[in-house]
């Protein structure tokens, strides 16, 4: 993790505006307002219109402050390919480069394309992402991988600015089930239990390295569930 991002994740996980290392903007901790995000996302007037907030994203800058990730983030809920369950668009098992460090460049090479290709398919499959970064890093692609460390450092902030997670009025909010363990992984967290409270909220339960005892933090996860049912409705 980056130390911009323990920065930000730090103080927001106790509720402070956090100062970031380099960026001359302070970050506040709010819930989102789902009805306002879909209604921005959805209209062509409006800066954070979906499709022209997507293409900002994919240009590969680092103009995109906050405020554009969060609509960015959330916005995705109220597209019509939006699936939180969605598979990976191939089969197959992509080596972990931070896992592997002996991993070759021809392998490296392999690692870099299939990331690509996922991340095609879903611009937030932040596990997938992740594998990028350190495939980047180990080929020496570093000013690419960090264009890519800058996009998943805004993503994890997005969910963490949206509260403490502490509790369930303060849960923090996903897109994607994947998205709870790929942040407490950065956070140098281990997930070893999770429990489901009615009625849309998860808690997951951790444990910190070299550390005894556990806790947890609470996810609302109500948009994907609404999802789930709308696609499974037999499940309810």
């Amino acid at each position: 993790m980056t130390r911009f991002l323990l920065i930000i994740i730090t103080a927001l996980t106790v509720a402070i505006a956090a100062p970031a290392q380099n960026i001359k903007q302070k970050f506040t901790v709010e819930k989102p307002n789902l009805e306002a995000i879909k209604k921005a996302v959805n209209d062509r007037n409006s800066p954070y219109y979906y499709p022209r907030l997507m293409k900002e994203y994919q240009r590969n800058d680092t103009l995109m402050k906050l405020d554009k990730f969060r609509h960015l983030y959330f916005g995705y809920m109220f597209q019509e390919d939006y699936n939180p369950y969605r598979p990976v668009a191939f089969k197959g098992h992509i080596p972990d480069p931070a896992d592997n460090p002996d991993l070759t460049r021809s392998e490296c090479d392999s690692v870099i394309a299939l990331c690509e290709r996922a991340l095609d398919d879903n611009p937030f499959d932040l596990k997938r992402m992740m594998r990028l970064i350190s495939a980047l890093k180990m080929k020496g692609k570093n000013n690419l991988a960090n264009i890519w460390q800058y996009k998943l450092d805004y993503i994890l902030m997005s969910i963490v600015s949206t509260g403490t997670g502490l509790d369930e009025e303060n849960a923090w909010y996903v897109v994607a089930p994947q998205h709870e363990y790929v942040l407490l992984n950065a956070m140098g967290l281990q997930a070893v239990n999770h429990v489901f409270y009615a009625p849309y909220y998860e808690f997951i339960q951790v444990k910190r390295p070299q550390t005894r005892g556990t806790e947890g933090y609470y996810f609302n996860i109500k948009t994907i569930l609404d999802e789930y049912y709308r696609k499974y409705p037999e499940e309810k």
